[in-house]
């Protein structure tokens, strides 16, 4: 069962890193930002992330129903998506992205900190 944490933290790690690098991309105004390859790599990453998680719930019996963390988890994970459209969708003005790019960073350590900890607070409480 170890290999599927596993699985899923890499993704976690990966996932972050698309993010920041596609934000960075975004503040420098590159060309690359652009390629098939930067739009197609964070959805497999985000997919599998997903999947992952859902088999980590099956394999451990948990329900998001049963844990409050698990419930903060989803709910911050909306607001990042949110933040992350906002953030990436070429047409928006820069502060406005840039703002969301930060906000979104913010938000997926808070996600990260509440699975650590498995408290709603994550590392604020």
């Amino acid at each position: 069962m170890e290999w599927i944490k596993t699985l899923h933290i890499s993704c976690v790690v990966l996932s972050f890193c698309g993010f920041f690098l596609r934000g960075l991309l975004m503040i420098t105004g590159s060309a690359l930002l652009y390629n098939r390859w930067v739009k197609t790599v964070p959805h497999v990453v985000d997919a599998t992330l997903l999947i992952s998680a859902l088999f980590m719930l099956y394999l451990f019996h948990w329900s998001v129903l049963d844990h409050q963390w698990l419930q903060v988890k989803i709910v911050a994970l909306l607001v990042y998506i949110g933040l992350g459209m906002l953030a990436l969708k070429p047409g928006r003005p820069v502060r406005l992205r840039l703002g969301a790019w930060v906000l979104g960073s913010l938000v997926f350590l808070f996600i990260v900190s509440v699975a650590l900890t498995k408290s709603v607070y994550g590392f604020i409480g």
